[in-house]
């Protein structure tokens, strides 16, 4: 995620001088107690996945290695095993796909193993976000955010994309779809014993209208950009009940406090976030939101 880091100072520096010129809930309470989570077998964690699953940044963890996987002590997996009282294994990185379960990462500042070797038979709980990174969904943001300062009334990002009559991103969910199957057989392989916890990604866009410039989407990207997302949470329920694993849905709970809603509101940063976390990211409200959500899924 530093190439993505990097990306986003440059667009960020060059969306500064447009803005110049063209004049942007869950409480740590709702997090449960180990106490309310007693009867949840409490054997070992290991959070897998990418920078959602990782926390990127809310803020940086010192003690995790490699520091370039961006791992905090406030996502998600981190206060879920908190609250169970349970150990974690965290292999979660920042920029990680499919193919970094079973291969190293190297980042910018060290190597993260191959995150399936952290699985074996004693563990309890998978935690796992995946799917974003394989798809380039930061990267159409950043393409639609350029596309935006053509258009930003209309939906010239969704034009871009579905020109041909071929939807290019919806294409890209139904590709990862087969990927992430294989990473579901290959976690139930080498960790029989654990329950399986797919968590979807939370409501990034809101529901209606945008907020150009102070985030810069065509309004009538917003709807199109809104869409791709649910397709991408359908897909990893469909592969999860396919798997026999839980899927948990954190966009619902997280919907109304999307990029565009005031900065005591919102759980998801825009491209200026107003807190530790990286654009498009969850801040540390988002994290807790989820963490309950899974903490209540596992409940269940």
């Amino acid at each position: 995620m530093w190439s993505h880091v990097r990306g986003w100072l440059a667009v960020t520096g060059v969306l500064a001088a447009v803005l110049l010129t063209a004049a942007c809930h869950v409480t740590t309470s709702a997090v449960a107690s180990s106490s309310a989570v007693a009867a949840v077998s409490t054997g070992p964690v290991v959070a897998l996945g990418d920078s959602y699953t990782a926390g990127a940044l809310l803020p940086l963890n010192p003690a995790a290695q490699p520091p370039g996987c961006l791992r905090s002590a406030k996502a998600y997996p981190v206060l879920v095993a908190g609250a169970l009282g349970a150990p974690l294994t965290d292999m979660a990185c920042t920029n990680a796909g499919v193919k970094e379960m079973t291969g190293a990462q190297q980042t910018y500042l060290g190597t993260n193993p191959a995150q399936l070797t952290a699985l074996g038979p004693d563990d309890r709980i998978v935690l796992l976000t995946l799917g974003g990174d394989d798809m380039g969904f930061l990267s159409t943001l950043r393409e639609c955010m350029k596309l935006s300062l053509t258009e930003p009334w209309g939906s010239p990002c969704a034009a871009y994309y579905t020109k041909g009559g071929t939807d290019q991103l919806a294409a890209r969910v139904t590709a990862e779809a087969p990927r992430m199957a294989q990473v579901l057989t290959a976690i139930a392989a080498r960790a029989p014993r654990a329950r399986v916890v797919v968590v979807g990604y939370p409501d990034m866009f809101p529901q209606s209208g945008g907020c150009w410039p102070g985030v810069p989407i065509a309004t009538g990207d917003i709807a199109y950009l809104r869409g791709i997302e649910v397709k991408v949470n359908a897909m990893l329920a469909a592969g999860a009940q396919a798997a026999g694993d839980i899927f948990v849905n954190t966009y619902a709970p997280t919907t109304g406090h999307d990029f565009c809603t005031p900065e005591s509101v919102r759980d998801v940063e825009g491209l200026l976030p107003g807190s530790l976390a990286l654009p498009f990211h969850p801040n540390a409200r988002g994290q807790q939101a989820m963490a309950a959500t899974v903490l209540q899924a596992l409940r269940s």
